[in-house]
């Protein structure tokens, strides 16, 4: 798809690391899979994997996490 923030790249399926913030809780994901903007680096989540991280990052919050570094599994 072309990238709708910089309208010049397409976007491919790649794998990228994402963080996640609340109060005092960091959590980072690492190889999660997305859809990545060959120009800008832009990348999109689809709504099943965006599902899976918001699950694991409001456990780890719960669990009392204040940085947690997790390496995303489908």
């Amino acid at each position: 798809m072309e990238c709708v923030i910089c309208r010049h790249g397409e976007t491919h399926a790649g794998v990228i690391t994402t963080t996640l913030t609340r109060g005092e809780s960091t959590i980072i994901f690492k190889g999660v899979p997305a859809e990545v903007c060959e120009n800008c680096g832009e990348y999109y989540l689809s709504e099943s994997v965006t599902e899976q991280l918001l699950v694991r990052a409001e456990k780890a919050v719960e669990n009392g996490a204040e940085v947690e570094i997790v390496r995303f599994a489908a």
